[in-house]
Parts: structure tokens; C-alpha cells; sequence
């Protein structure tokens, strides 16, 4: 992906960017309302910069009021990288291969059961079974509910600062195998493994994650995704991601949005992990967004080694 971040710029809590943006920050650590833009049209460079910019120091940036179709979805993403297909494993929109219905229901098909419940249940970034995560995620709303039905997303690069030296020292030096895997509890349904066989994903990533554009280390753990820490026994590798699970979903780490038709949400997948609500499922009301998803780069740790696949291609753009 093509430079996606920029230098990170000094923001006030309602900083005029350019002639009619203005940058409203929602939390000490994570998440901002940009206003002024109709992202049904082509951007200009400054707001181009000025949308790269919001995003490196708030790692998720919203927008409310843009009633997009499809098509202009993609081509609002093809201004900061190059649109993956939607989903390489549980396919796309028919007719619009780069866009990704995240459906109410969507795991229904793929896992049964009861789910184990912890705090980290859910958490992920996207993709990390593949060996080059997406960049980036743009999440458009369509039919949201009256109530209920919020993301939250936590910033891995503070949480990583949060960490004692002592464990972030230990920490810098690991490798975990990322996989898709139904939640703690649950089954894997026979969609789920046939889809699974089809276009297998695994990989290695470090746990603690080099930012390609910007420098910063962010610990790169996510819930739904990593299986085992590389070079630890089972126990040692369990209590070791139970801490750093449970550490990366503190509040304070993490911005709670809540949609309305119309709302995008554009967050750095390189330094993010993010949670879909579980109260829809106690509800009647429909609930459907879409996503696109930008081309990423091959994770790097701390020594400047690679991220390495175990099954499975690179995701590449979609052509």
C-alpha cells in the first residue's frame, strides 16, 4: 500500500485541517470525527493528506453523513491504496468483488455451539492469518439498529507502551501462529472447514509489530487470530496470551463508536484490533455494513524479520 500514514501532526481537540475539515478527537488515545467531506467525490491532495494524517495519531477516523453506493466505496479506498477482494476466504458482494458484507448473521453458517466468554472474546485485526494483513479497512453503514450494535476498536501501539520494559523486552523477540479457528467453545461448522480447505490461511507474525510508515511498535496480538506463541510450551504460551489479550482491550486504550446509516469508520489495521457488538444478537433488528479492505505489506518485529506463511498466497489487489 502506498503511503497510507504521514508524520504525525499536533492536534487540537477541534483543529481546523484544510479550508472546510475539521478534526474532532473522541478519546485521549484513539478514534476522531472528521467533518466537512463528501467522499462521494474525488478528494483533493490536501484532503487525501489530511485524512492520512488524522489516522496516523488517531489510528480510527469516522465520518458521518455519506450515503455511498458500492462503486464509490471502492473508489474513496482506491485514494489510499490498492482495494483487496472482499474477503479471501468468505468471499464478496456478487458484483462488487472488493466489498464484503458484514451481515447480523454472518457466523451463523460458520460456527455452533456456545461460546466461551472472556474480555478479549471477539477482539481481532483484520485478516492475520494471512502473511500480509490488509493496510487498512473502511466500514461503510447501511442499515443500522435504534439502539445498539457499537465497534470498538483499542490502539496496540499504546498498549504496547503500556507494558513494563521488562515485558516488553521479552515480548519484542516472539513469533505467533495466526490461524482461523472457530471462537473458544464453539464448532466449526461444515461451511466453515470447506471454505477453510479451499483458500487456507496461516502465518507467523512477531508479537510485537513494526509500523511500515511510521516507526511505531504496536503489540501485534490478535485475540481471534493467534493461536500459539512460537518456542513456549502449551502453558506457557496460554498464560502469556491471556495477559497480553486481556492488557489490549483496557479502556482506556479503546474508543467506542456508534453508527448511523450513513457512518464510515477508515482504521489502520497495522496498529488496531477491534471487537463486532455481541447485544445484536439479543435483538430483532437487522444490522448490515460492508467493508473494503487495502493491499498490506508483509509484517516486520523489532529485529527486522519478516512475518512468514505456514499455508496460503499473500493477499494481493484485486485486478
Amino acid at each position: 500500500m502506498n503511503a497510507i500514514l504521514s508524520a504525525r501532526p499536533a492536534v487540537s481537540p477541534s483543529q481546523q485541517l484544510q479550508d472546510d475539515i475539521d478534526l474532532r478527537p473522541l478519546t485521549g488515545h484513539i478514534g476522531a470525527e472528521i467533518h466537512g467531506l463528501d467522499l462521494r467525490r474525488a478528494l483533493g491532495a490536501p484532503a487525501v493528506a489530511a485524512i492520512r494524517a488524522a489516522l496516523r495519531q488517531w489510528k480510527v477516523v469516522f465520518f458521518r453523513d455519506q450515503v455511498l453506493t458500492h462503486a464509490e466505496h471502492v473508489a474513496f479506498a482506491r485514494q489510499f491504496g490498492e482495494p483487496t477482494i472482499g474477503h479471501p476466504v468468505y468471499g464478496y458482494v456478487e458484483g462488487h468483488p472488493q466489498v464484503y458484507s458484514v451481515g447480523r448473521n454472518r457466523f451463523q453458517s460458520r460456527h455452533e455451539g456456545e461460546q466461551l466468554i472472556r474480555p478479549w472474546t471477539g477482539w481481532h485485526t483484520d485478516v492475520t492469518a494471512a502473511v500480509n494483513p490488509p493496510a487498512a479497512s473502511i466500514l461503510r453503514a447501511v442499515v443500522i439498529p435504534p439502539y445498539g450494535g457499537d465497534t470498538q476498536w483499542t490502539n496496540l501501539v499504546q498498549a504496547y507502551a503500556g507494558l513494563s520494559p521488562t515485558l516488553r523486552a521479552f515480548v519484542d523477540g516472539l513469533r505467533g501462529i495466526h490461524r482461523f479457528a472457530p471462537p473458544e467453545g464453539q464448532n466449526a461448522t461444515d461451511e466453515f472447514l470447506r471454505k477453510n480447505r479451499s483458500r487456507p490461511l496461516v502465518s507467523e507474525h512477531p508479537l510485537v509489530r513494526v509500523h511500515p510508515e511510521s516507526g511505531e511498535r504496536a503489540l501485534y496480538v490478535s485475540p481471534l487470530f493467534l493461536q500459539t506463541v512460537t518456542g513456549l510450551t502449551p502453558r506457557e504460551s496460554r498464560q502469556l496470551l491471556d495477559l497480553l489479550f486481556e492488557h489490549v482491550v483496557r479502556p482506556e486504550y479503546t474508543v467506542r463508536f456508534r453508527w448511523q446509516e450513513g457512518s464510515i469508520a477508515f482504521w489502520d489495521n497495522n496498529s488496531t484490533a477491534h471487537l463486532a457488538p455481541r447485544d445484536i444478537d439479543d435483538l430483532e433488528f437487522d444490522r448490515q455494513l460492508y467493508r473494503v479492505t487495502l493491499k498490506g505489506e508483509i509484517p516486520f518485529g523489532v529485529d527486522g524479520s519478516r512475518s512468514s506463511a505456514i499455508e496460503g498466497e499473500p493477499l494481493e489487489a484485486y485486478e
